[in-house]
């Protein structure tokens, strides 16, 4: 299937019906402009509503959503019907990251700084992330004070899973882009948010050091693990796969002489001892389906969606396998192809939701959904957000739900949405 070129006014819809591998074209879908029952916006497949006025939802977790405003941190604990629970927190403004925690801790980042509150919004701390010797991993002193560095930025809203009867929390952080620079690592807590522990550090990239600017570049402080030569830019995404009892990670961005930095991590930790082992199942081109994001195990399969750039031919899709044999092109199935770089996705319950990166799609904010598993797919642009590039998808809320971010450009913070996936096409009731 091809995208045509759109304009702000134009709309498109697509479905794809899957028959032995191989992509069918289908129907048009109906506008996002189409009736839709107040107070929700809708396409054939999702209601869509935008953030509460005034506030900024982060993240979300059952009936709980944490969020800011100027000044201020917030809890709801009715899907943000009502806020009672908030504090003063002067970097409201500059949080990129956020997780409530399964006993309803909520670990938060700004500026560089991890954040810690254990009893509802009363009071938070500062947390000091541990090194794997246990002790105290430091960040660096900026060259510029505004640029700090994305430490904890995580490009994806899917942190925690339950591992072995205990909740685990493990993200990378997405960085090197803007707010300055910043060495790239996988961290990861076992005691809801209270202790926070580098799980891997990759290695001194020579491209991404400290010189001040927004997204570090060469004749900077060089940052990162100088005993790992595995260099990257940021982490994509990381993800558990509870059928092997293991996580796999995928980074970004390019091809440099010293190798690729599109790499796919596997790491297994042994809580026992409290220590982690990673190994690079494969490293490829910018151009190459494993330049990537939106990983998700279901069933025991690995789905992913290809951020492929660079030089041409792209090698773009929503992807599946078995983890056995994601080093083996063909033995993956390809399910859809928007034929634009995306690298965001979720699944749950069924329900595939992907978007298009804005700078690279002819669409202004494009969606990619599928409510039947990758059967058949649709594709629609929420024209009156503007160009935007949604990420952090977050699990649905007790209400049905997904939480995610609207970036403008390519990452750059600025609104985000809810949507509510249909239980079938076209179907217009709440």
């Amino acid at each position: 299937m091809t995208l045509r070129p759109v304009t702000r006014r134009q709309f498109l819809g697509t479905t794809a019906a899957v028959a032995g591998g191989m992509l069918l074209p289908a129907a048009i879908g109906r506008s996002a402009d189409s009736a839709a029952p107040a107070p929700w916006a809708s396409t054939d497949h999702f209601w869509y509503r935008p953030q509460p006025e005034g506030l900024f939802v982060d993240s979300q977790r059952d009936n709980k959503a944490f969020a800011y405003t100027d000044g201020k941190v917030l809890l709801s604990e009715d899907n943000g019907r009502t806020w009672p629970h908030r504090c003063e927190f002067p970097d409201a403004r500059q949080i990129v990251f956020s997780c409530i925690l399964k006993n309803g801790n909520i670990l938060f980042s700004a500026l560089a700084k991890l954040y810690l509150s254990t009893d509802n919004l009363k009071t938070y701390r500062q947390i000091t992330v541990k090194n794997v010797d246990g002790s105290d991993y430091l960040v660096h002193t900026p060259q510029n004070p505004a640029n700090p560095g994305w430490y904890f930025h995580s490009l994806t809203g899917v942190n925690t899973w339950d591992v072995d009867g205990r909740e685990m929390l493990v993200w990378g952080n997405y960085c090197n882009v803007i707010g300055g620079a910043s060495p790239v690592n996988i961290y990861y807590s076992t005691d809801s948010g209270q202790t926070v522990k580098i799980a891997y550090s990759f290695g001194r990239s020579p491209y991404f050091q400290d010189n001040g600017s927004g997204g570090g570049g060469k004749n900077g402080t060089p940052l990162g693990n100088p005993d790992n030569p595995v260099i990257c830019r940021h982490v994509h995404d990381v993800a558990y796969n509870p059928a092997e009892n293991a996580f796999y990670a995928c980074t970004g961005d390019g091809t440099r002489p010293e190798g690729h930095e599109c790499h796919w991590l596997r790491g297994t930790y042994d809580a026992d001892r409290d220590r982690w082992q990673w190994k690079v199942i494969v490293s490829d081109a910018s151009n190459s389906r494993y330049k990537c994001g939106g990983l998700n195990f279901v069933d025991g399969q690995v789905y992913w969606i290809s951020d492929s750039n660079g030089p041409k031919p792209y090698d773009r899709g929503v992807f599946r396998c078995d983890p056995a044999d994601i080093t083996k092109p063909d033995k993956h199935t390809r399910l859809f192809n928007p034929e634009v770089e995306s690298g965001n996705m979720i699944i749950q319950d069924g329900v595939i939701l992907a978007s298009h990166c804005a700078p690279a799609s002819p669409l202004a904010t494009g969606f990619i959904v599928s409510l039947d598993l990758g059967k058949t797919w649709a594709q629609y642009d929420l024209k009156e957000f503007g160009r935007r590039s949604p990420c952090r998808f977050h699990r649905k809320n007790s209400e049905g739900w997904f939480r995610v971010d609207l970036r403008s450009s390519w990452v750059t913070p600025a609104e985000m949405i809810f949507i509510k996936p249909k239980e079938t096409p076209g179907n217009t009731g709440g």
